[in-house]
């Protein structure tokens, strides 16, 4: 049960990018996507191998789905370099019809979040790109308002999708009450949110989109935010960075969104990846806890 489908590429992944000097981490991936196999599949454990070697201390796997939220959860428990979030996608809700069925496998959310290497519920949020109906909608809400309420319980950061929905998931957020790390995921709004997020402490995520020439509102938000609210990601294998644009991502590209970031920030490289380091440990913990 899944709309969430492995992107096709038109070519194959791209060349590691120059280390760098101080590591970071990648607080957002999809390790389990399998990748065209003309294209020749990367597994997960040489996606971090790769990622490792240029300074990618460890990355959050994200789950989706039941079953990804299940494969990420585990994977955490077989390599220190992982930590998991776990959740059904915004748009995995309404696939479930009614609310006996979604709560159902929320409860088996619930059960996975008290995994001590499960740090984060997410990726949850809202999509009104892709859901349609008053019934769709209902169900999307009920499941976001559900994991803001297995995030606060668990005491762990709730990672947010937000597509085309920014007011509505402030507002869900302020009404039932937010929990204490709050993500925004693949940012994707102006500096009026960013300026909401940095009023009440939550994260804002940048990911490889901020390089596309069109995305000049993800600069000035990313030029605005709070150094201490700021984290870096891949969404992996979606949104490599340019100039690798239509081609897989993995986490080993997170030096070259950082290195646009300290750009447009007009920051030290090394001084951000340090801030960077920093705020996902605040957000997610130590990688060697529970291992």
């Amino acid at each position: 049960m899944s709309q969430r489908k492995a992107p096709a590429f038109a070519s194959a992944f791209p060349a590691a990018p120059e280390p760098l000097e101080v590591a970071i981490y990648d607080n957002h991936s999809h390790l389990d996507f399998v990748f065209d196999e003309e294209l020749g599949a990367m597994p997960w454990n040489e996606n971090l191998d790769i990622a490792q070697s240029v300074g990618i201390r460890g990355v959050v796997q994200v789950g989706v789905t039941l079953e990804s939220s299940k494969w990420s959860a585990e994977l955490a428990t077989k390599d220190v370099r992982v930590l998991a979030a776990v959740a059904l996608h915004p748009n995995e809700a309404p696939l479930y019809e009614n609310l006996e069925n979604l709560n159902a496998a929320i409860q088996e959310i619930e059960a996975l979040a008290t995994q001590p290497r499960v740090r984060a519920i997410g990726e949850t949020g809202l999509d009104f790109f892709r859901t349609e109906g008053e019934n769709s909608i209902a169900l999307q809400q009920h499941s976001f308002e559900e994991h803001i309420r297995i995030a606060k319980e668990n005491d762990i950061a709730l990672m947010i999708h937000d597509r085309d929905a920014h007011d509505d998931v402030v507002a869900t957020l302020k009404r039932v009450g937010a929990p204490e790390k709050v993500v925004f995921h693949c940012y994707s709004g102006d500096t009026d949110l960013a300026q909401i997020c940095a009023d009440n402490g939550w994260y804002m995520s940048f990911a490889g989109n901020i390089t596309i020439k069109r995305n000049q509102h993800l600069r000035d938000s990313l030029a605005m935010a709070p150094k201490e609210l700021i984290l870096i990601e891949t969404d992996a294998p979606f949104l490599a960075p340019e100039p690798f644009r239509g081609r897989p991502n993995s986490p080993y590209l997170v030096p070259v969104t950082a290195r646009f970031m300290a750009e447009v920030r007009g920051e030290d490289l090394n001084q951000l990846c340090a801030q960077l380091a920093r705020n996902t440990e605040c957000v997610y913990g130590s990688w060697q806890v529970g291992f």
